[in-house]
């Protein structure tokens, strides 16, 4: 197509493709000022929910730039509060256009209301979304208001949401900030849980809280050594949760860990951490579950009850398909010795039954 006949095309909008064709150049430029001056120049100040969204995802990508920081605050407000008002019987945001007005909030320091606008996707019926509470969260965080942020951690539970590093990381941070180390005994481990490898900003969190007065004053003198090496093996191994054992200051040190499975730093030989008791009976569940579904005749309940009943049993070995394996079926198979040979294997670690 010529630029002749783009610009035929161009001048067939109508005044409402025509304001979305700009405010669409807008968006993508993140202009401000040129989208203020577009909405004020239209002849119908109510918007579309679709256009309100896309004046608001400008107002709330200006936040980041003080010249026209506060400018995005005043008239992201203003649009959400005029078209709230004149549609109060109709009006329906979406999760977006709540998102957006609360990361306004949370830049004004109005954490209270951006919490008040992330719960209301329940009053909306909408779906939630994590990044609708952060806000909220950020805001409390930032301005060292742990119970706060506790609570919104709370309903973000409530409602089915799991936090991820940039929440975890926010929660340490004024849990650290605030002195309360065991909300920062908690965050740890829920950092552990939820994060393969943190990023450098919450490396350094982390690195503060150590290298603090805090750090080398909590912690129990005397601990039962039995009780901790128990829950470490409930754990999986590797973590114990108890608390903090001891106190004095702590040595900190970044490192690398070499080929062999050995910290650069103390020589240390990283060992397997298996899955906690919980995650083991989730898995067993839904093996359980599968071994249902797939089962021809319906009696792995039965099996299942039998274990119960024998629950003397550290492990079960299934000797049909252990004598079966690799045989050769054509000529009727069957290997006791290799059933004999897998038995003696785990026989030093379980009692078993075959």
């Amino acid at each position: 197509m010529n630029s002749q006949n783009k610009k035929k095309k161009r001048q067939k909008l109508n005044p409402e493709a025509e304001f979305r064709f700009t405010l669409d150049h807008c968006s993508k430029t993140k202009d401000l000022s040129a989208a203020i001056s577009l909405y004020e120049s239209s002849p119908n100040p109510t918007l579309s929910l679709n256009n309100l969204n896309s004046l608001l995802y400008i107002c709330s990508n200006s936040l980041s730039n003080l010249e026209t920081r506060e400018l995005a605050i005043e008239f992201g407000f203003k649009l959400f509060d005029l078209h709230r008002s004149k549609n109060s019987s109709i009006f329906k945001p979406n999760e977006a256009t709540l998102t957006a007005v609360a990361r306004l909030a949370s830049a004004k320091g109005d954490g209270d209301y951006a919490f008040e606008l992330s719960k209301s996707v329940k009053k909306y019926a909408l779906a939630p979304k994590l990044r609708t509470y952060g806000p909220a969260l950020f805001c409390f965080s930032d301005n060292g208001m742990a119970d706060k942020a506790y609570e919104v951690e709370e309903h973000i539970k409530s409602v089915g949401l799991q936090l991820e590093e940039p929440e975890l990381a926010a929660l340490l941070k004024v849990s650290a900030e605030s002195g309360r180390e065991k909300k920062v005994y908690e965050y740890l481990h829920k950092l552990r849980a939820a994060v393969r490898g943190v990023n450098g900003s919450t490396a350094e969190i982390i690195e503060s809280w150590f290298n603090g007065e805090k750090a080398a004053m909590v912690g129990l003198v005397n601990w039962d050594e039995d009780e901790v090496k128990e829950a470490i093996l409930t754990n999986g191994g590797g973590w114990h949760g108890l608390g903090w054992l001891g106190t004095g200051k702590w040595i900190i040190q970044r490192s690398s860990v070499a080929s062999d499975g050995r910290c650069c730093a103390c020589d240390q030989q990283l060992t397997c951490v298996d899955i906690d008791r919980a995650e083991t009976e989730k898995f067993a569940q839904s093996v359980a579950s599968l071994a249902m579904e797939r089962e021809v005749q319906s009696n792995f309940k039965e099996f299942q009850d039998w274990i119960q009943q024998n629950s003397e049993y550290e492990a079960v070995v299934d000797g049909a398909n252990i004598g079966l394996y690799q045989q050769n079926f054509a000529e009727g198979g069957f290997s006791v010795s290799q059933v004999v040979k897998f038995e003696n294997v785990i026989f030093c670690l379980y009692s078993v039954v075959v």
